[in-house]
């Protein structure tokens, strides 16, 4: 499979603070090398990207694990795979398992996650899908989130949202910039092979997909 547009190589690259970048992204991943080859293309887009994913996603004042969970909820809902099969290693250090993502298309009715996870999820839900927000809906975000929690929640939702359905029409893949690396991966998809017999077998979305239309 061949991007849509093409990748820049990051050996073509001469600006090192970009080589640097590249490279944090091949060992710490979200977001994993391809995207970004994508957006090397204009500088300025590179670095709006990374800044913001810098500042707003893995640091920040709203819980990083919330975040990634409202991430993953994006994910699903605009079946972006190449996103959705990467997973936040800040996000596991603070407690967020693999069984995290499972339920995530049914975070109302699910027992998995806490008032508050399912608050923001609830968010991510009305921004992804153009849902109402009456009283009630806000009464019950102010709750569990202080107002720049809110702010940087509802932005974060927004950017990842957008980059997401942008991404999944560019047939970009894992693995083809800079391989060699598993950081931030899912089970499965840690490198070119295991990700090429996962998606042959009906992959960890479709076995997600099965498990969330059951309940």
């Amino acid at each position: 499979m061949s991007p849509r547009i093409s990748y820049v190589q990051p050996s073509s690259v001469t600006d090192e603070k970009m080589l640097a970048e590249f490279d944090r992204c091949a060992r710490e991943g979200t977001p994993r090398p391809e995207s970004q080859a994508i957006r090397a293309h204009v500088p300025a887009v590179f670095w709006s990207f990374a800044n913001s994913w810098r500042d707003v996603f893995k640091n920040g004042v709203a819980d990083h694990a919330i975040k990634e969970l409202c991430r993953i909820y994006v994910s699903r809902s605009v079946k972006c795979e190449y996103c959705g099969n990467q997973r936040s290693m800040t996000a596991a250090k603070q407690g967020i398992i693999e069984d995290d993502y499972l339920d995530l298309l049914n975070f109302e009715k699910s027992t998995r996650y806490s008032d508050r996870q399912k608050a923001a999820l609830a968010w991510a839900e009305a921004i992804t899908w153009d849902l109402p927000a009456d009283d009630k809906f806000w009464a019950r975000l102010h709750k569990h989130f202080s107002e720049p929690e809110l702010v940087e929640i509802g932005y974060f939702v927004a950017l990842t949202m957008g980059q997401q359905r942008w991404l999944r029409t560019l047939n970009i893949e894992h693995h083809q910039i800079m391989a060699g690396t598993d950081a931030s991966m899912a089970p499965g998809f840690e490198d070119a092979d295991t990700l090429k017999r996962s998606k042959g077998a009906g992959d960890y979305w479709a076995k997600t997909s099965a498990s969330e239309a059951a309940q």
